[in-house]
């Protein structure tokens, strides 16, 4: 397995590469925007670490900048290193299509568990390739990461809305507590309940016709999330 450790803190860098390596990962080391772009179109990878925080150019600025480009054409797992913990910051690294998102400080063994993670629930192919999913007038697409409401266009999800939506139809008509929901999401080990949040919101703008008013995606306060409850106690 190879990884693209960037970093522009070439110590931490360098500190991740020798922990990746030694669980016996081959490691590819970018230490700007830019090189990481470049390092990712020229070398072939199955997980990559990326920093927010360093420095680039205009229109690849940073690692969220990074990581829109690489959605454009991949979908190699990514998990986002940063010291932000923002609200605004955790919206927009999922935005962007991240798959998991590790604040600094950090454990290395902890980082290297959630890449592991990762990597399983990407190799895991748990959706049939013909499979589909329908709500009310909602159509789930898994494969194309598409969903469509009644005779609307197709609106494309990011991997992670993807995956939320797939185990809410798969649990339709039932409250689904949040670690479950952030276990089949992110993994054993990875997301948080503040990432649950946000990425719940999201996809709400995308299938809700009043996301502030949602009748499709409900919230039981103090359990979780479930799609199609008859009975809604109200939350966000």
């Amino acid at each position: 397995m190879k990884a693209l450790v960037v970093d522009d803190d070439r110590t931490l860098a360098d500190l991740l590469a020798f922990t990746l390596r030694r669980a016996g990962f081959e490691v590819v080391l970018a230490f700007n925007a830019v090189d990481a772009l470049e390092k990712f179109n020229d070398i072939p990878v199955d997980v990559i670490v990326l920093d927010v925080n360093m420095p680039g150019k205009p229109g690849l600025a940073n690692g969220f900048d990074v990581c829109q480009r690489i959605r454009q054409t991949s979908d190699v797992p990514i998990i986002l290193l940063t010291v932000r913990d923002d609200e605004e910051d955790v919206v927009h690294g999922l935005d962007e299509g991240a798959d998991d998102y590790v604040l600094k400080p950090f454990s290395p063994r902890q980082l290297v568990a959630r890449i592991h993670s990762v990597l399983r629930r990407t190799a895991s192919g748990r959706i049939p390739a013909a499979a589909s999913f329908s709500f009310e007038e909602l159509v789930f697409d898994p494969n194309l990461r598409e969903v469509t409401s009644g005779e609307g266009e197709p609106t494309s999800l990011t991997r992670l809305e993807s995956r939320l939506l797939e185990c809410l139809m798969l649990n339709r008509g039932q409250f689904l507590p949040a670690d479950q929901i952030i276990s089949a999401v992110w993994g054993p080990g990875g997301g948080s309940d503040e990432m649950l949040r946000q990425l719940v919101r999201r996809l709400r703008v995308k299938i809700e016709e009043d996301p502030g008013s949602p009748q499709l995606i409900k919230t039981l306060p103090g359990v979780g999330y479930g799609l199609g409850v008859k009975k809604w106690v109200s939350g966000d």
